[in-house]
């Protein structure tokens, strides 16, 4: 049996630890036909067998998201500018207005989460009046993770609010002395007001929906993610909104394997919408490609918990119980695993007294439920977790609030939110992924970095030592143990004979490179079931062409995706020396670590030294 394609010259990560590091790989029909020694390997090569030599880099297998929006996102994705990665709101502005310049009218410039202020240098977001300055004229709005929402003149002329517009519940319209609305829009915590008011906003027309979601696809694809649990969202009606993906994997067009869960989306209806869905839909229905998943993130409404730490905790409505127990009956009793919404330890206490009532009466044994988030869960409740058979699947989201989080609580409350070293240690299933798009970056590695170093994207450290994991023990986390929440235990997570061929040949060695640099790893090569779905560099004509994105005015057309480090500040990262010794310093400093490379070249200004260490502050001057 000669195979397809066989990857020689790598050093392979396969996380099956009976062949922890073989030499080669084959690959046949899409899935891993042998890994091992490169001679045995090299035997299976046949005429039609492609051979790529991988040149020393370091390949792991093909990264799971087991919590992301990516239908949603993947509709929107070419009309969003992402600040996702951008270092400094000097960069941000300057993106923005070039944005504003290329849009026509009565298009939006928006600006989608993935963000937060904590990641700039300036560590603050814009102002209504700078964003007036640079769009007089064009709808610009901004979400910022799930707490607020910027929206310049011209936006809240579009959207129609005035003076006379009512707060909707759980929402604010921050106003002036004259009771004018100002453009900020804030969560108290319901973050309803920031998404219906971004969907007034001009949607794409269908093709350019579907154009929109092979980029963001591809997008994802360029950071070795291979799969993709998606967890419905507001305003992601079903089957309507879910049309485009389906007719991109009718034809072939999909680059990720996505399992999908639906999303109730009307509240004190969300039993008849489960019930209705039920009698269209299995879960485990569809391919290894696109499959339904089960129910969730939103089981009903009254138990979801908004996890925007700048304000107090909301507790869930007396009638939470009554509401939550005829849906989860309905899918114990349909066999559909499900995924519930809960920040909070004190939502999840309630929570659980209801799937325990359940599953006295009809048995939980064998469904992969979810609790998503839990970022203050207890152990008594991961307990109860585990005595349930459930799992709990965790995001980087604390490393995008993390300081909101220890200004309201307190650093000692934030050592372990989530606690995802005793979960692990309690037997508990446990997956990782982003939440993306609109509260944290769908950048798989900003969150194997927060795994890893427990630090914010501002650079705050949250956790101890027994908080945070291996590099190892994180990877698993974003492979392997990821297929347990869709319930793909063994076909895919490993470079292992048998299971998908989903791999990723990676920019930089995951498993040596400093702490500091795990959040700029990309992939070079991404093989979804043996075939080049994303190539860059040595192996950029492997990959299949994309069309290019749509609208002509598309910000992806511009600037990408999620920003990594620009070449000119990874040269002179590597080779200023004029720079290094200038510095002189022998440990980092709290404003720029090692890497005064990455500020001299930012947009800040700070173009002699004075004004460097001047403007940004920087400790290790003092030291």
């Amino acid at each position: 049996m000669h195979a397809d394609m066989i990857l020689v010259n790598g050093r392979f990560a396969t996380l099956d630890r009976s062949n922890p590091n073989p030499q080669a790989v084959a690959i046949k029909e899409g899935k891993f036909q042998a890994v091992g020694d490169e001679r045995d390997i090299r035997a299976l090569t046949g005429p039609d067998t492609q051979v790529i030599d991988l040149k020393g880099r370091r390949a792991i297998p093909g990264l799971i998201d087991s919590h992301m929006h990516i239908i949603r996102g993947g509709l929107n994705y070419n009309m969003e500018l992402r600040w996702d990665g951008v270092r400094s709101l000097a960069d941000a502005m300057r993106m923005l207005k070039q944005q504003v310049d290329r849009t026509p009218a009565p298009q939006w410039v928006r600006v989608v989460g993935g963000f937060t202020e904590h990641q700039f240098a300036e560590k603050r977001l814009p102002s209504i009046d700078e964003l007036n300055a640079v769009a007089p004229d064009t709808p610009v709005f901004i979400l910022h993770l799930y707490d607020r929402a910027l929206l310049n003149g011209a936006a809240l002329r579009a959207v129609g609010y005035t003076k006379d517009t009512p707060n909707p519940p759980g929402g604010e319209i921050q106003r002036d002395a004259q009771g004018n609305p100002t453009g900020l829009l804030i969560a108290r915590p319901n973050a309803t007001i920031l998404y219906a008011t971004l969907a007034k906003g001009p949607k794409l027309p269908a093709e350019y929906q579907k154009n929109s979601t092979r980029h963001f696809m591809r997008e994802v694809n360029r950071l070795g993610v291979t799969g993709v649990i998606d967890a419905g969202g507001g305003f992601q009606n079903y089957p309507e909104d879910y049309r485009i993906i389906e007719e991109l994997h009718a034809e072939g067009n999909l680059t990720l394997r996505i399992a999908y869960n639906l999303f109730t989306q009307k509240p004190k209806q969300e039993l008849q919408d489960f019930a209705g869905w039920a009698k269209q839909v299995r879960p485990g229905q569809g391919d290894d490609l696109y499959r339904h998943n089960g129910a969730g993130e939103m089981l009903v409404y009254s138990a979801a918990d908004f996890e925007d730490f700048r304000v107090e905790r909301p507790d869930m409505p007396p009638s939470m119980e009554a509401e939550l127990e005829p849906v989860v009956r309905l899918l114990a009793e349909n066999r559909w695993p499900w995924r519930l919404h809960a920040t909070y330890n004190e939502t999840i206490t309630r929570a659980l007294d209801v799937f325990e009532k359940v599953n006295r009466d009809t048995p939980f044994s064998g469904l992969h439920w979810i609790m998503d988030h839990a970022e203050t869960i207890d152990e008594r409740n991961i307990d109860r977790i585990a005595a349930l058979g459930g799992g709990i699947a965790v995001q980087h989201r604390m490393a995008y609030q993390g300081e909101e989080f220890v200004a309201r609580y307190g650093e000692k409350a934030a050592e372990h939110t989530p606690p995802i070293r005793r979960m692990l240690d309690r037997g508990v299933k446990v997956g990782a992924g982003t939440d993306a798009t609109r509260v944290a970056s769908y950048n798989p590695w900003v969150s194997l970095s927060w795994l890893v170093t427990g630090r914010t994207v501002g650079g705050l450290s949250l956790y101890p030592a027994n908080n945070r994991l291996t590099r190892e023990d994180a990877l698993r986390l974003w492979t392997e143990a990821n297929t347990w929440f869709s319930t793909e235990e063994g076909k895919k997570g490993q470079i292992k004979v048998g299971q998908l061929a989903d791999l990723a040949v990676l920019s930089e060695d995951y498993f040596s490179v400093p702490e500091t640099e795990i959040p700029h790893i990309t992939a070079v090569l991404t093989l979804l079931g043996g075939k080049p779905v994303h190539g860059d560099g040595d192996f950029k004509s492997l990959a299949p062409p994309l069309p290019a994105a749509m609208p002509d005015w598309s910000p992806v057309r511009q600037f990408g995706g999620y920003q990594l480090r620009r070449a000119d500040v990874q040269q002179l990262r590597d080779g200023n020396t004029a720079l290094a010794a200038a510095c002189g310093c022998a440990v980092s400093c709290g404003v720029h670590g090692h890497a005064h490379a990455g500020a001299w070249a930012s947009a800040v200004p700070v173009s002699d030294n004075r004004s460097f260490w001047g403007a940004l502050g920087c400790s290790c001057w003092a030291v």
